[in-house]
């Protein structure tokens, strides 16, 4: 289907795969003596997340970075599969592949090379506005909204809009 828009691909995205830092985040931690980096996460993004795990959605945290507060951030919204210290994301994607994840049905967002690979496998490639000049240009969505303002939401908006699942009863709670 490579030459269908993204709009189209959306409708047969069952799996979302996410980077973390430049995706959840605005690449900016702040750093303390003594505990784990601080990062900030857009509401509007959890939410998202949240409801399409309702909604029956599969959301794979892929990060490279290590923090029990991101760990725990995503747990309380839902997300089972959260591997974070994972410095071969391409390796980690061909072990789910192995395990019956279709790539043809999975979309991953990132911002830089180390998601390069692995958007290169999978049948959406996505990434924030911000994200460099190398994963701009293999994304065939590239969301209006950057790293940490949203872009999570956005793409899992209009994945949700394209399958008849954003105005569900489910889209009103937490």
């Amino acid at each position: 289907m490579a030459s269908a828009n993204y709009k189209e691909l959306l409708a047969g995205i069952s799996t979302f795969l996410f980077d973390v830092d430049g995706v959840f985040t605005d690449n900016r931690t702040l750093l303390f003596p003594g505990i784990d980096p601080v990062r900030t996460f857009h509401t509007r993004d959890a939410f998202a997340v949240q409801h399409a795990i309702k909604e029956g959605m599969r959301i794979i945290i892929v990060s490279g970075g290590r923090s029990q507060g991101v760990s725990d951030s995503f747990a309380r919204l839902g997300v089972q599969e959260v591997h974070m210290g994972t410095r071969d994301k391409l390796g980690l994607l061909e072990q789910k592949i192995s395990e019956g994840l279709d790539p043809a049905a999975a979309a991953y967002m990132g911002d830089d090379l180390p998601d390069l690979r692995v958007m290169q496998r999978v049948g959406l490639a996505c990434c924030p506005a911000d994200a460099v000049p190398e994963i701009t240009a293999i994304s065939r969505f590239i969301s209006g909204k950057g790293g940490g303002q949203g872009c999570v939401r956005d793409l899992l908006e209009q994945a949700l809009k394209a399958q008849g699942k954003w105005l569900t009863d489910g889209a009103y709670t937490w």
